[in-house]
């Protein structure tokens, strides 16, 4: 399958905080490749370089050394931008709108055409599952419901790559539940979804592959599957031994 985002030795310092302190590096010598229709979860502990990497591959932070390509184009170069949606962690949206107003918003920033904007919203609405809350301000919104209007800004340009930032930060069980069927729902659409998170059941249930992250660096790739098996043990506790988890509790 064709790749749609290619890491190579991608390494990001950031300058020392003040006087004697060491350069930072959030992420370092880092190998990654996703394929044209995957699902791939990327996990690491909170400081791992996970949102370093994915702000790289958006253009907000440059590297280092290293590369990074989108559809086969340096991450540096102008990128057809209308082919990628992006949910960071912590959304903000003027919550005076309601969510059509939202969407229409979204739909003339990316220059979608007048005459196919309206059944596009109704589209992600429907996909979203808030056709029922359409014309309802965004700050009556329930966490969950504000974190789907989310998802639906980042599909209203109907992209091929979807970048989603714990996209689950925050949510109860029906609401993880929920992203997790619209991701579900984005694969079988043959959509490449790239997403960091925390819940690692999650992942276990919908990616395809996974990458784990501790420190900046990759410390293992692969299946889900085939890391259960090899392992002989669940996602979870692969994660934990990968970053040298150790509990202060024997039993």
């Amino acid at each position: 399958m064709a790749e749609v985002i290619k890491v190579e030795k991608l390494t990001v310092e950031f300058p020392a905080g003040g006087a004697g302190q060491q350069t930072k590096v959030a992420v370092k010598n880092l190998n990654l490749t996703v394929s044209s229709g995957e699902v791939f979860g990327f996990l690491g502990p909170n400081g791992a370089g996970k949102t370093t990497t994915m702000n790289v591959l958006l253009g907000f932070v440059n590297p280092t050394s290293g590369s990074a390509s989108i559809f086969g184009v340096d991450v540096r170069q102008p990128i057809a931008r209308q082919r990628i949606g992006y949910l960071p962690e912590l959304t903000y949206y003027y919550k005076f709108l309601t969510a059509e107003e939202l969407l229409r918003f979204y739909a003339k920033v990316f220059r979608i055409p007048k005459d196919q904007v309206e059944s596009r919203i109704d589209e992600v609405l429907k996909l979203v599952e808030l056709e029922h809350a359409r014309k309802r301000l965004i700050k009556t919104y329930s966490k969950g419901m504000q974190q789907r209007a989310g998802l639906a800004q980042a599909l209203i340009n109907d992209p091929d790559l979807l970048i989603l930032d714990e996209p689950t930060s925050g949510l109860d069980p029906i609401g993880r539940m929920k992203v997790r069927e619209i991701i579900q729902r984005l694969k079988n659409e043959g959509k490449t979804v790239f997403f960091s998170s925390h819940e690692l059941g999650e992942v276990e249930t919908v990616c395809d592959r996974v990458a784990i992250l501790n420190q900046g660096e990759l410390k293992v790739t692969g299946r889900v599957d085939d890391l259960v098996r090899e392992n002989q043990m669940n996602l979870e506790k692969i994660f934990l031994e990968m970053i040298g988890y150790k509990s202060p509790v024997t039993v």
